[in-house]
């Protein structure tokens, strides 16, 4: 379905995408606190009413996006479930997974990171869909390794949270997302080929 109609507007779902991207960048350069619906709204160029019934607030506009990032582990999961069990399979799968991060999806991490009191209230629910979406994968994935250790199964979890960790590294540093993504990548590979 498109996001926009033939004459340029917007249809619901690119509102929502909308409204998603905009509160994030707020939420991220202005704060959570200090950013009010009004100001979503303006930076939008909708009507207030019209922010309230895609989101009841913030922290919907919040919990939508762990949902989205939850349905992204779970189609992941999916994904690994109908494919053959070859050798570059787990490499693969971390990889198709890393590689789906996108400058908004690193912009949440960043938020996240920033809002951890925040990130914790709302981790029940739509939070615990993600961390039990990847928990998934990760159990999933260490089957397919030749060491079953827990040690290992560490391991591969740390390698697909590699671009979180160069999300929270590159803090005081002033590196590009593309930077930032290259050094995950790199972490990531390295690590998923030490457990072979």
């Amino acid at each position: 379905m498109s996001a926009t109609t033939a004459a340029g507007r917007r249809t619901g779902e690119g509102t929502r995408a909308a409204i998603q991207r905009v509160a994030l960048d707020l939420f991220t350069s202005r704060g959570y606190e200090t950013t009010s619906m009004r100001e979503i709204a303006d930076q939008l160029g909708i009507k207030k009413a019209s922010l309230y019934y895609h989101f009841a607030g913030k922290e919907d506009i919040v919990r939508s996006l762990f949902e989205r990032r939850g349905h992204e582990a779970e189609e992941q999961l999916e994904w690994l479930r109908q494919q053959p069990r070859t050798p570059h399979l787990v490499r693969d799968t971390v990889m198709r997974w890393v590689d789906s991060f996108s400058e908004e999806k690193m912009q949440g991490i960043r938020f996240l990171t920033t809002n951890p009191l925040l990130a914790q209230s709302l981790d029940r629910g739509a939070g615990d869909r993600i961390g039990e979406a990847l928990s998934q994968l990760a159990q999933a994935l260490s089957e397919l390794l030749p060491d079953q250790s827990p040690v290992f199964g560490l391991r591969l979890r740390m390698a697909l949270l590699s671009i979180n960790a160069a999300v929270v590294a590159s803090t005081n540093g002033n590196y590009t997302d593309a930077e930032i993504l290259a050094a995950a990548r790199a972490s990531a590979i390295a690590a998923v080929d030490a457990l072979f």
